[in-house]
């Protein structure tokens, strides 16, 4: 009997960014629903057909989505609030899109977007579901199915999966009452037993139940349910076989339930749980058969094959390959697609990569030498066991005047504290910029319209020289310079015209990092990002902002920020390497910062924003392990921002996160200024601030910069009086919650106006 070899999902985005093409054509009005539909299933077919062509025997299906896979689920079990329900004017994919980007020009009116946060310890966003107290669920879309018959049509049997009904009710919240989504659990498994008879029908063997919950501290409750969920499970289809799978980290405690449940077979993540599979065996009935992710499904290096064999090939022998199964970690969706792609990187780094489409061979190899022998795929093995060895020894990876400096840094004393205490810095930012009450200000970027997009590739291409674009980038900047003075805008900023994206653009300027040309990772919906990789160690050459912060200064008598992007989000953001502490890296990338923040000071740039989005998606999934991780990160900030005078304002901001469990760590970053998101959640996540009695100021933002309608001014006012109510007033700074080059300029200068207004207002109130 063969071995089976299988992944967890695999990109649903298309090598060329396919689905992101459609999508916004679609959203543009250029094409209709049936051609969209069209395009998703040429993507779906090609996916099915790699992996199956490669030797994949657990191919799913079900992984591929329009937007997001929580957001599918939600619509699979007919949790739609009402306020989308009753748009009865949208079409039922429109309703779906209502849903994850809102709505603007209906004649009914506009819908925000859900609230939308990152997947675990991702940057993967999901639409948060919301539930209301005996919330009644119903079959709402046989996506499932139908995309398991799509497959078999095309010759391939798949493993349909689907996200575990007790993790969705984890990911979801109450909607305007406080209530344990757990309690729906009861309402919520009639539904997923219809799609599971509708499957066995359909003739599927296995289904996979994504639980990622179970790398998370669960307490009673969640453990009782997920017995009681997948007891219920098992009786609805008993022909089928289910595969629950765990993934991000250890079981842990959690271990004893897993391997209870049941169910015919348990995914277990071997990469970042590396150490649990002694566990794992001692206590797995012997008919549980068991799939380990040895193959990383969220980093880009090439794997060990030999290491991977070692591990497997104990278990197969004591369990039998009828109960074994390879995988990778977790889904692929995390990973680019393909490294044949990449024709610009040099071979000696090439050799040290796995896209998604080189890890389905990886499985593949590892498969073929568990049925027939290591001589039977010895060339590929030798292949990676030469990657790993030139890897280990190339004098690329290891800067010796960095580790020099990385070593000094440490043993000096107050290197990561700022002077003076915040309310001496205070006093002394306020003589300095004399700023009014509820002052104004962006969080950097402006649109990256068609115009600026089509220069950038105009330069690229080499149509146009390096002073044709510097002089539209100029004109641009100047544009829009002059545009926030028009408006009122207190604190300006200069567009970012010049630069592709917030992490990107500062890796290609610092040593250590690599790009990719064709490396993208879906973030959310139709935004992918390219995550450099880091593969040795981090130092900045020369100064990478200071030139245009200071033009856009020179345009104007107004505040000017210096815009940067912090060392925490450089390194989650990224393609961490592997061969040492993540710790380290982050702190080389902190003092590469540190020298532009201080080069931006003495060009005269009095207001720096060091952006940290990403440092609450790097809490590990295990209360245990925050400490640990909470001191490096901030002392990561604090290192790159603290040598400045103390009447340099030091801004940072984050978006899209719970800071309630960590606001002590973010009191300890000292930024001057902290902007937060806060319209989705209507001013929810200041609660912690309030409650913590955060000292410093904060802009909570008041428009939804990812949902494409513009708020009237009533609303921000509306807002605003909210975080009056929760805040002193001279502590609140007025913006949007996340930078603005997502939209267009349509949209953005309206609600601009419109916040600006809105600060007036609240100033007139005094």
């Amino acid at each position: 009997m063969a071995i089976t070899v299988s992944t967890l999902g695999f990109p649903r985005i298309g090598p060329r960014r396919e689905l992101k093409a459609a999508l916004e054509s679609y959203w543009a009005g250029r094409i209709d629903a049936a051609t969209l539909q069209a395009r998703a299933a040429e993507l779906r077919a090609a996916n099915w057909q790699v992996q199956h062509a490669a030797g994949i025997t657990a191919v799913p299906s079900n992984d591929f989505s329009f937007y997001d896979h929580v957001l599918d689920t939600s619509v699979m079990v007919g949790a739609i609030p009402k306020l989308y329900a009753d748009a009865t004017d949208l079409t039922l994919l429109d309703r779906y899109f209502a849903m994850a980007r809102g709505t603007r020009g209906r004649k009914l009116g506009d819908l925000p977007a859900l609230e939308m946060t990152k997947w675990f310890d991702t940057n993967y966003h999901y639409m948060v579901p919301l539930f209301s107290a005996g919330q009644q669920f119903a079959l709402g879309s046989t996506k499932a199915v139908d995309e398991f018959l799509e497959a078999k049509g095309q010759g391939v049997v798949t493993r349909p999966v689907l996200l575990g009904p007790v993790s969705y009710l984890l990911l979801g919240k109450a909607e305007g009452e406080t209530f344990d989504p757990l309690t729906l659990l009861p309402n919520l498994l009639p539904v997923y037993g219809e799609v599971l008879q509708r499957l066995a029908t359909a003739g599927a063997g296995w289904v996979q139940f994504d639980e990622p919950c179970l790398a998370l501290d669960l307490n009673d409750a969640a453990h009782a349910a997920l017995k009681y969920a997948y007891a219920a499970l098992a009786k609805a289809a008993p022909g089928l076989r289910l595969l629950v799978a765990s993934y991000f980290g250890s079981l842990g405690d959690n271990l004893g339930t897993a391997v209870r449940l049941p169910v015919a077979g348990l995914h277990i993540d071997l990469v970042r749980g590396a150490g649990q599979l002694d566990a794992v065996l001692n206590q797995a009935p012997p008919n549980l058969a068991l799939s380990l992710g040895v193959i990383d499904g969220r980093n880009v290096w090439r794997a060990d094959l030999e290491a991977a064999l070692d591990r497997i090939q104990p278990v197969t022998a004591t369990r039998g390959v009828d109960k074994v199964m390879i995988s990778s970690s977790c889904s692929l969706i995390h990973v680019p697609i393909d490294l044949e792609l990449e024709t610009a990187l040099d071979a000696e780094l090439k050799s040290w990569l796995a896209f998604a489409r080189q890890k389905v061979d990886e499985l593949t190899t590892l498969g073929a030498a568990i049925d027939r022998g290591r001589d039977a795929v010895r060339d590929r093995l030798a292949a990676s066991a030469a990657a790993a060895a030139t890897r280990r020894t190339s004098t690329r990876i290891h800067d010796p005047s960095v580790q020099a400096r990385l070593g000094r840094t440490a043993m000096t004393p107050g290197i990561a504290t700022r002077g003076a205490p915040f309310g001496q810095r205070r006093l002394r930012q306020q003589d300095r910029f004399g700023l009014p009450a509820f002052p104004t200000t962006t969080i950097g970027s402006f649109p990256q319209t068609e115009e600026v997009r089509r220069a950038r590739a105009s330069f690229a291409k080499g149509d146009i020289d390096q002073a044709a674009y510097d002089g539209f980038l100029r004109q641009a900047t100047e544009t829009a310079v002059r545009w926030q003075e028009e408006v009122g805008i207190d604190v300006l900023v200069h567009g970012e015209f010049e630069r592709n994206d917030m992490v990107q653009y500062f890796g290609e300027q610092l040593a250590g990092y690599a790009f990719t040309k064709a490396g993208w990772v879906q973030s959310y919906g139709s935004r992918y990002v390219r995550p450099p990789i880091i593969f040795g160690d981090v130092s900045r050459p020369r100064a990478m902002t200071v030139d245009w912060t200071s033009y856009a200064q020179s345009l104007t008598k107004r505040p000017m920020k210096g815009m940067l992007t912090g060392p925490v989000t450089m390194l989650q953001w990224s393609f961490v390497r592997d061969d040492q502490p993540r710790e380290r890296t982050c702190r080389q990338i902190a003092l590469a910062l540190r020298d532009e923040v201080a080069d931006l000071e003495a060009a005269g740039i009095g207001i720096i924003q060091i952006d940290e989005p990403a440092i609450r998606e790097g809490l590990p999934l295990r209360r245990a392990e925050w400490p640990a991780y909470l001191a490096w990160a901030v002392e990561c900030f604090r290192l790159s921002s603290s040598g400045v005078a103390d009447d340099t304002q030091i801004h940072t901001h984050m978006c899209y996160s719970e800071f309630n469990d960590i606001i002590d760590s973010i009191g300890a970053m000292d930024a001057d200024v902290i902007s937060i998101e806060t319209s989705r959640s209507r001013m929810e996540l200041l609660d912690a601030f309030v409650t913590y009695r955060y000292p410093n100021e904060i802009g909570p933002g008041v428009y939804d910069i990812h949902a494409p309608r513009v708020p009237p001014v009533e609303e921000m006012v509306a807002l605003l009086a909210r975080a009056r109510d929760r805040l002193n007033p001279d502590q609140i700074w007025v913006n949007p919650d996340c930078g603005l080059k997502t939209r267009g300029w349509d949209e953005v200068r309206p609600a601009l106006v419109n916040m600006v207004e809105a600060a007036r207002r609240m100033r007139d109130q005094g």
